[in-house]
């Protein structure tokens, strides 16, 4: 993304520059520099295009339906995934703040909180979800690429392991893609973003007319989900699930907004991009399948299949395009800029985006990723909130860092120094590595037994399991906290060296 060609634009106030002179740290290479003011040219709709093409992929289509076959109402299931992606929003535009103002990345970012060597730690965490993301919408995105090929060319389901071929085929096409760097991010979301809400436009209003009207599909919904009743006791767990959907991006953002042409470009682009678009879509996949129990008699959740059951060769082949851009346009966005940076951060000078991005691809396919997707109820309990208490946990130290102890203030040259402010023991901050593991350390007994249950959900729910279902929000608190507190009370380590700058852009002492 650093490669990204610069457009002349005035910088807003709120730009900070970037020093010279860093090419020669070990810790810096040009897909982790930071990005100059001139060059942060992304606009309101940009950033709003980039969560569009994130947020209408198959994973979202699908989300209310894990809620609803928990027993939720279809209403239900859809203002808790407002509610979550509101609450989300918070974190994500905190987090985007650094990004924006001192063109940074996630991992760079990291280092102020971490420690220079540290921040490998909270990078690879995320790093790690990343590639089970990637593996995934790898997955759907070659299931929709098996349906495609069946249209064209009928024998192609007769062929021995045609589903496998077309998952390998579809990563494939990713890993051309990845060759190429990420310049052509902004403008893959921008040009897919009107293309992906037009398939949506176009699946609402074919439910509608095949489902006898708005009205009629509304009906249809209320028989697809739970009782009002059973509402409370699955609420934590998919408010969590919901808000563990985007628990990722909410660290990472700084990824995308270190491009931002100002502060009120990334806080109105994500404010108008993700609840939005998350809970619109997740609404066109509810009202789709209703209208599915009209035409052909039962329910038909997945649209990959939906869209073979239709019959006609050019809607099967439109739609099977539109999924298969859908799930390219995610995965480049959502599961591979992350993860590459994150990788490149282990050893700037010998990994680069695009190795890191081919390590993601690899990984992505040895996580086994059929089996996460294949139940619901697991996708939900074990994966979404699993890996949610380690993302809250993350953005607690960061927000309580940058905002609290720092006041949006960094040393971006320090950041980039091996025995720099940002040193601490060895390149290691400890007070945030004990208040990590200490806000995980509740919610693991619950994660335990989720993941030794089919499915995740705990029979005999007690109150551990109670509360690893709101995993994300204690962890957070938790992080947030304790790292406040250990940074107030713990010395922080060594004293600083000679290489320490002062002035304009230090923080405060008690954070160092």
């Amino acid at each position: 993304m650093s490669r990204q060609r610069s457009v002349a634009v005035p910088p807003t106030p709120d730009l900070a520059d970037v020093p010279s002179g860093l090419e020669g740290s070990p810790l810096w290479n040009p897909d982790l520099a930071p990005t100059p003011p001139h060059a942060r040219t992304w606009t309101t709709y940009n950033i709003a295009a980039l969560w569009i093409g994130m947020s209408v992929v198959i994973t979202t289509y699908t989300l209310a339906s894990g809620l609803m076959q928990q027993g939720m109402t279809w209403w239900q299931a859809l203002a808790t995934i407002l509610l979550g992606n509101t609450i989300v929003l918070i974190p994500m535009v905190l987090n985007a703040h650094a990004g924006t103002k001192y063109g940074i990345s996630f991992p760079v970012m990291c280092r102020a909180s971490f420690g220079v060597y540290g921040a490998n730690i909270p990078a690879l965490l995320r790093a790690a979800v990343a590639c089970g993301w990637f593996g995934i919408q790898t997955w759907i995105g070659g299931l929709a690429l098996s349906v495609l090929l069946t249209a064209a060319w009928p024998g192609w389901s007769e062929l021995p392991g045609a589903t496998w071929i077309a998952f390998g085929a579809f990563w494939l096409i990713q890993v051309l893609i990845i060759l190429r760097g990420t310049e052509g991010v902004k403008k893959l979301e921008s040009l897919a973003a009107p293309l992906l809400l037009a398939g949506g436009v176009v699946l609402l209003v074919w439910a509608i007319r095949a489902g006898g009207g708005l009205g009629s599909v509304l009906r249809q919904s209320e028989r697809l989900g739970g009782d009002v009743a059973n509402f409370w006791a699955v609420f934590p767990a998919g408010l969590t699930a919901a808000v563990g959907y985007w628990a990722t991006l909410s660290l990472n953002i700084p990824d995308f907004t270190r491009y931002a042409r100002s502060q009120r470009s990334q806080m109105l682009g994500q404010a108008l991009g993700l609840p939005t678009t998350m809970t619109a879509f997740a609404f066109i996949g509810v009202a789709v399948t209703a209208a599915t129990m009209v035409v052909f008699g039962e329910a038909i959740w997945d649209p990959v299949e939906l869209i073979a059951r239709i019959g006609t060769p050019a809607v099967i082949i439109g739609g099977a395009l539109v999924v298969v851009i859908a799930q390219i346009s995610t995965n480049m966005a959502a599961n591979v800029v992350s993860p590459a940076n994150d990788f490149s951060n282990l050893a700037p000078r010998h990994i680069s985006f695009v190795t890191g991005g081919l390590i993601t691809a690899v990984i992505g396919i040895l996580i086994m990723p059929w089996r996460l997707y294949s139940d619901a109820a697991a996708y939900i309990f074990t994966w979404l909130i699993g890996y949610s208490s380690l993302m809250g946990a993350l953005g607690g130290i960061l927000i309580a860092d940058y905002w609290v102890l720092r006041g949006q203030r960094l040393s971006v040259a320090d950041l980039f120094r091996p025995r720099g402010r940002y040193r601490y023991l060895a390149g290691f901050n400890l007070r945030a590595l004990f208040a990590l593991a200490l806000a995980v350390a509740p919610v693991l007994p619950g994660f335990l037994r989720a993941i030794s249950v089919p499915g995740g959900a705990v029979d005999a729910p007690g109150p551990l399991d109670a509360l690893y279902s709101y995993a994300w929000f204690v962890t957070f608190a938790l992080s947030f906290v304790l790292y406040l507190l250990f940074s107030y009370l713990v010395p922080a380590g060594p004293g600083r060296s000679e290489d320490e700058t002062s002035g304009a852009g230090a923080q405060p002492c008690h954070a160092s």
